[in-house]
């Protein structure tokens, strides 16, 4: 007969394989769910907004200033082994009221302040936006790192990025000053793993030797490739890697903008997102993992490849286990800024963190054209001159030489800046 107090408080039974063997296992920690709440100024009950500058909350009505808890945690931020039962016992919802803005146009889910009044989306800047609250049944982010970058910075930079390229047109920078800049936090997953791993390949070495020819009664060096087999062993640590939680941003932009300095991370903290917009994840944990996994297979196998005497190979081959793998959901700084250039919305994206400005610009077709034509004009010309020489007989073979390198050296400039500007203006 079992004692009255057992088991003991904190414990609950547990799976037992064996029959009439009863098992015991620690409780898991209910993580406390934090009261919904909203924040209004304490001296005239306005609302309150966070302040990019040094991260306090200020009232817009009478100037009340309160600095908000920032404990910087940095790279030691909490991580979550991948087990059920820490994805069903962390918190959820934002911990503070939101409002929800579901654009009709891309699809995007934008938590905002409640009472925000904006009806256009900060992705794709349409105006078919629907309002309603926000669930609070996802994850809630347990880090951050705080918007440090104010919108007028993120306006000098925009402004100064506009104008660095001859090829964009000269009163694209004034468009900087017209623009909408939105702070807005979005949602990455990071991920920690050891990758441990046994290749086996064919590597290629080529060695030279002398040879005589009998037809040419000359020695000669040859080369001969031979291919041996190499194997070796690789044990990776592979640290925050970081996967976007959303679908709805271009992975090209952030990937230019996304060098965030996780040692800023800092605890969540619902203060953070007064007045500013935030972004739930779309891409949801298990399909985030599949991506990070992916991604640390492709650096596990350069790294294989790395070891082995010739980077020529063939016949590869590698086992790969994970170890010790662990998961963080947090929230990272953001601004977006759309702007109109004849008849086409173009976006912009500002780390804000960092300040790095990524996004897109139109190009100058006319410049493109004149200077693509200017390169194939010395060839063109050294053309016309060698044909006329060729109809009066005056030897014009030599230019037809000339002609066909100038020709070809103008073509593959013309190329290259065509290349170059669809590739800025097809982002």
């Amino acid at each position: 007969m079992l004692d009255a107090n057992f088991p003991p408080a904190g414990y609950i039974p547990a799976n037992s394989s064996v029959p009439g063997i009863d098992l015991f296992m620690p409780a898991p920690q209910l993580e406390k769910q934090e009261a919904i709440v909203e924040f209004r100024c304490p001296q005239c009950n306005g609302e309150t907004a966070y302040n990019a500058a040094d991260g306090g909350l200020n009232c817009a009505y009478c100037g009340f200033h309160e600095p908000p808890p920032k404990e910087v945690v940095g790279k030691g931020a909490e991580a979550f082994e991948f087990t059920v039962t820490t994805v069903e016992w962390a918190a959820h919802g934002w911990g503070i009221v939101r409002d929800e803005l579901q654009c009709q146009n891309c699809g995007a889910l934008t938590a905002v302040p409640p009472g925000d009044l904006t009806h256009t989306c900060p992705f794709c800047a349409s105006n078919q936006v629907v309002h309603r609250q926000a669930p609070q049944d996802l994850l809630r982010p347990r880090f951050l790192i705080p918007l440090k970058i104010s919108e007028e910075e993120c306006r000098t930079a925009v402004r100064e990025w506009l104008g660095s390229s001859w090829m964009t047109p000269g009163k694209l920078r004034h468009l900087a000053r017209t623009a909408h800049y939105a702070p807005i936090y979005i949602p990455y997953w990071t991920f920690d793993a050891f990758s441990t791993s046994v290749w086996r390949a064919q590597v290629a070495h080529t060695r030279r030797y002398r040879h005589y020819n009998l037809s040419t009664k000359k020695w000669e060096t040859r080369t001969k490739t031979e291919w041996k087999w190499e194997s070796g062993n690789v044990r990776l640590h592979i640290d925050d890697l970081l996967v976007s939680g959303t679908n709805k941003l271009s992975r090209l932009l952030l990937e230019r903008i996304q060098r965030y300095n996780l040692h800023e991370l800092v605890l969540y903290d619902p203060s953070f997102l007064a007045g500013v917009q935030a972004q739930a994840y779309d891409v949801q944990l298990d399909h985030a993992w599949a991506e990070a996994r992916r991604q640390m297979r492709a650096r596990t196998k350069s790294a294989c490849q790395a070891q082995a005497t010739s980077q020529r190979m063939r016949n590869f081959s590698m086992n790969l286990d994970f170890s010790q793998e662990s998961w963080r959901y947090i929230l990272m700084p953001l601004y977006v800024a759309t702007y109109r250039y004849e008849d086409k919305t173009y976006q912009v994206m500002i780390n804000g963190q960092t300040g790095v400005v990524g996004g897109q610009r139109p190009v100058d077709w006319r410049k493109i054209g004149l200077l693509a034509g200017l390169a194939l004009l010395p060839g063109v010309f050294t053309g016309l001159l060698s044909l006329i020489l060729l109809i009066f007989n005056e030897g014009g073979f030599p230019l037809l030489a000339i002609t066909a390198f100038l020709l070809a050296l103008g073509a593959a400039v013309a190329f290259y800046l065509v290349h170059h500007a669809q590739q800025l203006d097809d982002i």
